[in-house]
């Protein structure tokens, strides 16, 4: 069976703008309630994070932890402006986003938790502490890598291949950032997901996954026009997209599927890691296959390339004297 991507470009194009369109809805929600397009973590915006889980051999465990109680409490403590989040097995865990407390905060407000909510077990605590110009650091290490990343990206692919090749690959890759980070936007809104360091990790490894299966598509495109510089754009890449596309199909899957062990039995941490690259993976796939191939074609068309050239005329034979 082969694969009319061009035929139907308009349908896969619809996709790609129902999917950025929710991707920035989720954004500018985020931007109005957080003042950032995803709900930052303590990487980026600093402060205090306290997670404790309670000790179920001498708590009663029967009910989740209420967040209303935790919230009363903070209240009593000065932290008003703490964020909450009930986490764990049954909602045994809870997660409180603060500011820099000092050590005698820290220890006044795990007192005032264990009274409350506890008894604690003391060996699940976990306390993380990150300066404000810490965390703005840390956010613009990770925009200044994701924006050099996709400088060489376009000079790499500019000297491969050709300029437009290269452009029209970083808005693919662009695409597949862009269904990332909506998605966390929404999870953030709905499930207080916050992002944090690992998320600018997860992004860049989306564009480099994202830009190599780009590359092989555009690879045989281009060996396509040499070896048929009189056929149609069109066809061309047609051809070179279902040349490729059991080799992008198998390798997206033989990634994916460690990522979706990790989300169902890895910890809190990579669980988000690995859904962050489950969705960049597919997008990249996606974006691959349907996005960048057609854009190269309507691109050449507009341009006035969709044949590169004809076939060399037949030299007439020598007559023979």
């Amino acid at each position: 069976m082969k694969l009319d991507v061009i035929r139907q470009r308009s349908f896969w194009w619809l996709i790609s703008g129902i999917l950025l369109a929710a991707s920035l809805i989720g954004m500018i929600i985020s931007w109005q309630q957080f003042g950032a397009p995803l709900r930052p973590g303590l990487d980026f915006v600093g402060g205090t994070r306290i997670q404790v889980t309670r000790d179920c051999g001498a708590a009663d465990c029967s009910e989740p932890i209420d967040s209303a109680d935790v919230r009363s409490l903070l209240a009593n403590q000065g932290l008003e402006t703490g964020v909450i989040q009930v986490t764990g097995t049954e909602g045994q865990s809870v997660s409180i986003r603060t500011r820099n407390l000092t050590v005698d905060e820290e220890a006044t407000l795990r007192a005032a938790l264990n009274e409350e909510i506890g008894p604690l077990d003391n060996r699940s605590v976990q306390i993380d502490s990150v300066g404000p110009l810490v965390g703005q650091q840390l956010f613009a290490s990770g925009l200044l890598a994701l924006i050099v990343s996709f400088a060489g990206i376009v000079i790499y692919l500019s000297l491969r291949f050709q300029l437009d090749y290269a452009l029209l690959a970083i808005v693919a890759l662009l695409h597949d950032v862009l269904v990332a980070m909506g998605l966390f936007a929404w999870l953030g809104l709905l499930l207080k997901v916050e992002v944090n360091s690992l998320f600018i990790v997860a992004l860049l490894t989306i564009v480099g996954f994202s830009v190599n299966d780009t590359v092989v598509i555009y690879d045989r495109i281009r060996e396509n026009i040499k070896l048929h510089p009189e056929r149609h754009i069109n066809d061309l890449v047609d051809d070179g997209v279902n040349q490729t596309l059991t080799r992008s199909i198998n390798t997206t899957l033989t990634t994916i599927l460690p990522l979706v062990a990790i989300v169902l039995f890895g910890g809190e941490t990579l669980k988000f890691f690995a859904l962050a690259l489950i969705a960049g993976f597919l997008a990249g796939a996606y974006s691959s296959i349907f996005v960048a191939s057609t854009l190269l074609a309507w691109w050449r068309v507009k341009s006035g390339k969709a044949i590169s050239g004809l076939a060399e005329p037949a030299q007439p034979a020598e007559e023979s004297l």
